[in-house]
């Protein structure tokens, strides 16, 4: 089985399938038909599904053009039925993995999907897991329902690892084409495939190691990694502040040592769809061993204590007007869980206005990348334009996001107050009207 498909990898005589055409699966799928490779893609959503048909493009990763002609060219087609797993020779899984209400991970995508596969999984066909997940998953929870569901066996009648995702949206330098990709397998031989399958598409390198819990793991200590510094320099913004000092002049000082330091920047939170949670996947598994993982505990409370302590900031520089944030006229500039992007999930600038509304504000937005959000029970409308009447209007100006489509110059000249939280007014001199975090 490993040599036949080395060679029909070598041929691209594979056809491959992707389950989730998210922000991590579209761009994957793409980059497997660009590469030559027939594909289709699964999605329980028949829009996404609608839309990759007609060639429409809604990731921003994605370049328009290229889905068009793929799909025109019968490369790439969608489907929400997963009978056709039995036409394909590989299958990457890239489903979200979300936390539940108890901040505990909710897998249900990752079995569900595992179990819609298993059902017309065939001899001979590699399947990988791209979602960010527990050390485990692949070997504890995946493997059990592939087999019982297809009624073959991992390693002998087809080959299973886990690939982490690396996806970090608006990255104009690293997209899926040329990320370097960390591959674990159950089993040297499919180890070695799925490798090559990898190579395959793309232009990074790709590193292999012994097991899928290694790969798992490497995926977790990557954000993890973001998660506790991005948590120090939060509690140091926090003592700065109290000293009187810049947080932000500190960081420019300290970058210019060219070894032993990379510079993290505070913020109002953690965004996105891995570093606010991946943390958690691992503590919820370290108890599991009777093991508390207490430097990451300590660095996820203080992230997740910053949209309160930035409306707490911007009370008292609403308090320097003699102004209450009951019934303050505060406007929120950027939605977005990073700069220069339409994503917003899990982003802190959401659950600053959820803060900002729960005190009494008066809240509106300007996103020019999220035109409208629904979080929960709440939904918002960004205002329009971001004109001098409307500047003018508001009591507070708080930058939750750093968009560079934004004019900031304009912004100081009309704004009452300003809090700038991403420090993106750091260039403009005239600060009478600027409080940075």
């Amino acid at each position: 089985m490993k040599q036949m498909l080395l060679n029909r990898i070598e041929k691209k005589e594979i056809v491959c399938g992707v389950v989730g055409l998210g922000y991590v699966g579209l761009p994957l799928a793409v980059e497997k038909a660009k590469a030559g490779f027939k594909t289709i893609g699964f999605d329980v959503q028949s829009q996404k599904v609608d839309m990759v048909n007609t060639g429409k493009n809604y990731i921003g990763d994605v370049v328009d053009a290229d889905l068009e002609k793929i799909v025109k060219d019968g490369m790439l087609s969608a489907t929400t039925d997963f009978s056709f797993v039995k036409d394909v020779d590989f299958i990457a899984i890239c489903v979200p993995t979300p936390l539940d209400k108890h901040q505990e991970p909710d897998i249900s995508y990752v079995r569900d999907s595992s179990i819609a596969v298993s059902k017309y999984l065939k001899k001979g066909t590699m399947v990988v897991l791209e979602s960010t997940t527990y050390p485990g998953t692949t070997e504890e929870l995946i493997k059990p329902i592939l087999e019982e569901g297809s009624g073959l066996k991992c390693g002998v009648d087809f080959y299973l690892g886990f690939s982490p995702e690396r996806v970090d949206p608006g990255n104009l330098i690293y997209k899926t084409k040329n990320t370097p990709k960390v591959v674990g397998a159950i089993g040297q031989d499919a180890t070695e495939v799925i490798a090559a399958m990898y190579r395959a598409v793309l232009e990074g390198d790709v590193h292999t190691v012994s097991s899928p819990a290694i790969a798992e793991m490497e995926k977790i200590l990557e954000n993890t990694y973001r998660n506790i510094n991005i948590g120090l320099v939060n509690e140091l913004a926090i003592l700065c502040n109290r000293m009187g000092i810049s947080m932000w002049e500190v960081i420019e000082a300290a970058k210019t040592k060219p070894y032993g330091f990379q510079a993290f920047y505070p913020g109002p939170g953690l965004g996105g769809h891995c570093i606010p949670l991946d943390p958690y996947y691992l503590t919820w598994k370290a108890r599991e061993y009777g093991f508390h993982t207490s430097m990451i505990e300590a660095s996820m409370m203080i992230n997740d204590k910053m949209p309160e302590y930035c409306v707490d900031r911007a009370a008292k520089v609403l308090n320097g007007f003699k102004k209450a944030m009951n019934g303050a006229k505060v406007l929120v500039l950027g939605v977005a869980y990073k700069q220069d992007i339409d994503d917003y999930r899990e982003s802190p600038a959401i659950r600053v206005i959820e803060v900002l509304l729960k005190e009494g504000a008066d809240v509106t937005y300007f996103d020019p990348w999220v035109k409208t959000f629904r979080e929960g029970e709440l939904t918002m409308n960004s205002i329009p334009s971001l004109t001098g009447e409307v500047l003018e209007e508001s009591d507070l100006v708080m930058v939750t996001a750093a968009h560079t489509n934004v004019d900031y110059e304009f912004v100081q000249k009309h704004a009452k107050a300003i809090f700038d939280t991403k420090n993106v007014l750091k260039n403009i001199k005239n600060r009478e009207n600027i409080e940075v975090l």
